[in-house]
Order: C-alpha cells, then structure tokens, then sequence
C-alpha cells in the first residue's frame, strides 16, 4: 500500500467558526426556551450536538510527522501539514515520527566464515518514509526495524572471515569496513523496502573475538606479526648483502672464492638478522 496525500482543513480558522456557531446556537436555544417553541428548542439542541461532535476532528501536526487518517478499517490518506488541522471527526488517527532516527544492535555471538566465533553489533540510521506502508504493511515497524537489523547483521558477518591475515584480496570484517557496511546496507534495504523505511547509516560498532578463543587468537596474531617483522628484516638483511657483495666485487677490494663468499654471507646475515647487538671478533693475522 502506498502512502497518498490527504488534504485536512486549518484548525484555527475551522475552531473560530465552530465558537461562533456555537454562540449563535446557544443564542437560538435561549430564544427557544424563553418563547416555549418546540423547533427553536430542538433545532439548536442537535445543531449544538453536531458541533460539539466537531471537535473531535481536531488534531495537531508536530514538523517531521505524519498522520494516518482512516474511516472504519478503510485508509483515507495521510496529512503531513504542521500545525492545529480539522477532518472529518469519524477519522481514525494514527501520528508517526518521520524523524531520523538510530539504534545500536545488542551485541550478537555469531561464527564468521571460517567458524571463529565472534561478537558484533552495530549502528543503524533510519527514517520512516512511507507511512501507509509502515503502518498497513507490518504489524509494529519500530520492532520489525530491530529485528531485522540484527538478522541482516547475523547473516553478513557469517559471510566474511574476520581478519584477511595479511591477504589484500580478502575483504574481511576487520579490515574493510566500508565494504562490509555497503553489504550491510544492501540486506537492510532489500528487507526493510516493503516496510516504509529508508536505510540511512549502517556501520560495525562492535567487533571482537569470543571470549573463549579471544586469548589464541590474540597469540595468533602476535605470531604472525613476528613472522611479518621477520621476513622484512630477512629481505633487507639479503638486499644488504647482495648490494655489499656487488660493491666489493666491483671496486676490486677483496676477491673472494665460493667458500669464503660464502662465509661472508653467513656472517652478515647473523650481524643483520640477529635481535641482539653482534660482538666484533678482530682477526689480527692473516685473513686466510
């Protein structure tokens, strides 16, 4: 059902004349009663009835609001002028926010990709757009909103490993987030689109390992951060080698054989790639 707009009379204007016919009626009826006719009595009694009844076809309008206006089950249209408005007094009225508004999920323990458990919450912005649809389409669309929130979240995060370990072609949950907040985004509007709502804002606000596993994957990560610190001192230990090798070969200072080449090698890699300061050994002989 798609939302359509209704025009509703201005309030102050419809409550200035319902006073004034309300003095004339009053005015009528005491007319009546003083020279006991029948008509002058019952006339204004029912025009005086039909009146008061007026009054309740006033309702105020906040600026970001909608009303829904429906007469026996039947929807009419809905208003959205600010302000004190008139319709019809049988109308049934039903006001929603069309405000921006957010929430943070609870945080929920799901199994990413590759069977980790982990805990992950997240923001989400929304707004009403469509109020026959938020109203007529589902059954209360703050909650529906909510639940579905967290059923789109549950279903993304089991579709990514959490981190890439180091692998650039691997969209991760750690490691992209605003691949993973478009992803998030796409499920929310395709389930939220039949209920009046546009999806402003979605983000991760919460992501972590389970507590069970939080402390082997906090060494896992301590070791591969070892491992990356290694190779990087390993490839500028060789890098050095092979750059002082070339020098020393080209400017002739030492012609070494295969063996000592070899032991020269040896011996840079252990000064460059060692954690601890290497201690000089001083050969005061012959260097063979």
């Amino acid at each position: 059902m798609q939302e359509r707009t209704t025009t509703t009379a201005p309030g102050i204007p419809t409550l200035l004349v319902i006073l004034i016919l309300l003095l004339v009626d009053g005015w009528l009826f005491s007319i009546g009663a003083t020279s006991s006719s029948i008509p002058l009595i019952a006339g204004p009694m029912v025009l005086g009835a039909i009146l008061l009844l007026c009054f309740g076809g006033f309702f105020n309008i906040e600026p970001n609001q909608a009303v829904v206006l429906s007469l026996f089950g039947k929807y009419i249209g809905t208003a959205r002028e600010p302000g004190l408005r008139f319709t019809n007094p049988f109308y049934a009225v039903k006001k929603i926010s069309l405000r921006i508004r957010n929430f943070e999920t609870s945080k929920l323990k799901v199994n990413e990709l590759e069977g980790s458990p982990i805990e992950i919450g997240a923001v989400i912005v929304w707004q009403v757009v469509d109020s026959a649809e938020a109203v007529y389409n589902v059954d209360d669309y703050e909650s529906y909103v909510h639940i579905q929130a967290e059923s789109a979240l549950r279903q993304m995060a089991t579709s990514y490993p959490y981190d890439n370990h180091d692998d650039p072609n691997t969209v991760s949950l750690r490691s992209h987030p605003v691949e993973i907040s478009h992803h998030l985004m796409e499920q929310l509007k395709e389930r939220l689109g039949q209920a009046g709502v546009a999806m402003i804002e979605a983000r991760i606000s919460h992501l972590a390992y389970a507590q069970e596993i939080a402390q082997a994957m906090l060494q896992r990560q301590q070791a591969s951060a070892v491992v990356a610190a290694r190779s990087r001192i390993v490839f500028g230990a060789v890098s050095m080698v092979e750059m002082a090798l070339a020098q020393l070969k080209e400017k002739g200072l030492a012609d070494l054989d295969e063996e000592r080449r070899a032991t020269m090698v040896s011996n840079l890699l252990v000064v460059l790639c060692s954690e601890r300061p290497a201690q000089p050994v001083v050969n005061a002989g012959s260097i063979y």
